[in-house]
């Protein structure tokens, strides 16, 4: 299987240029991958024109960069993200990204760049060239969902959601500059979010041939737009960052609604649970233990701080802060944390 592979640069600075990979649906010979490379590209471009194409080429599946992926059940893998804020040294790979195989595979979270995208793709290609028909988003946040568009571009349809769209829209403009600005302008080249194709507001259940996964729009917790998924098979159950482990959690939607959605254990209880960011697999109880600790004493010590009539902004310098053991990035996603909270529970 052969794959077009253009050099790409900013055209407002052409010393920022990357190879992207295009993929399409379907497997190419390399005679057919090169008969399409001139319009694939001029199409591509169209769709990025803050780039400008040069060289081009047509490799093997063999001579792509890839993602590890780690296999934690039969036909589930998984792609550690490192555990730890976005920055220029991980370039955006910091979340957890799953795959599932079956007659069809499916992707849960794409990764946080176009060129995560890309490689999470090729390593799928080294395992099977069997089509990849779904993208499942946990949520809105751009670790998950910036490699999208290259599974869109290889025929998969993009699900998430029902609140999703919205939530992309409202932040898009913000993260293509502040992203950027932390992951590096290199490692983001090419990088643009795109909403989902379909939408659910209710559970379902989407069949791969051999793999069965039942997808949950949850109440707004980490988000307004969590979404898990299980695969039935092994019960692997995919949380999105419902759960987080090691990077500090950062509340982006009710501090009240992800503390009750932690509190009732799924049921079937899963034999394993994957993480937004930590281990790639954990058990339920053990796995969600220290945040649920952390989260509990945000509420406990907001809802003290608003007793004791403190006004937000000294209520931020101090609420949490005494559980930032095991927590990286704690101290900025902690205070927005609190200021998220204060503002939630002051009106209870």
């Amino acid at each position: 299987m052969f794959h077009l592979v253009v050099t790409a640069c900013l055209a407002a600075d052409p010393s920022i240029c990357a190879e992207r990979l295009l993929p399409t649906p379907g497997t190419l010979t390399e005679a057919a991958c090169i008969a399409g490379a001139e319009a694939r590209i001029a199409a591509w471009i169209a769709l990025h024109p803050d780039l400008a194409p040069g060289d081009w080429r047509c490799r093997p599946t063999g001579d792509l960069p890839y993602l590890d992926l780690t296999e934690i059940a039969p036909k589930v893998l998984v792609h550690p993200g490192q555990s730890e804020p976005v920055s220029v040294e991980n370039g955006g790979d910091i979340a957890n990204l799953g795959v599932v195989l079956g007659d069809s595979v499916a992707v849960i979270d794409p990764g946080g760049s176009r060129a995560i995208g890309e490689r999470l793709y090729a390593a799928i290609r080294r395992i099977t060239d069997k089509p990849i028909t779904h993208v499942i988003l946990t949520h809105m946040h751009p670790d998950h969902i910036y490699g999208a568009e290259v599974f869109a571009e290889a025929g998969a349809k993009i699900i998430g959601h029902r609140n999703l769209p919205s939530g992309i829209e409202r932040r898009e403009a913000a993260w293509a500059e502040s992203i950027p600005l932390q992951a590096g302008a290199l490692a983001m080249l090419g990088t643009r979010a795109i909403p989902p194709h379909r939408t659910i507001a209710a559970p379902e259940k989407i069949d791969l041939g051999g793999a069965t996964l039942r997808l949950t729009p949850e109440a707004t917790a980490h988000t307004d737009n969590d979404l898990t998924v299980f695969h039935l098979e092994s019960a692997t159950l995919f949380t999105g960052d419902l759960v987080f482990a090691g990077l500090t959690p950062s509340l982006d939607g009710s501090l009240t609604g992800w503390l009750s959605w932690l509190e009732q254990a799924p049921s079937p209880l899963p034999h394993r649970i994957v993480p937004g960011h930590g281990p790639v697999e954990m058990e339920w109880n053990s796995g969600t233990a220290p945040l649920r600790a952390y989260l509990t004493a945000l509420a406990d010590q907001t809802q003290a701080a608003i007793q004791a009539g403190e006004a937000m902004s000294d209520a931020a310098t101090h609420v949490g802060a005494d559980q930032q053991d095991g927590w990286k990035g704690f101290a900025e996603i902690n205070a927005r944390n609190a200021i998220a909270a204060f503002k939630e529970l002051e009106w209870e």
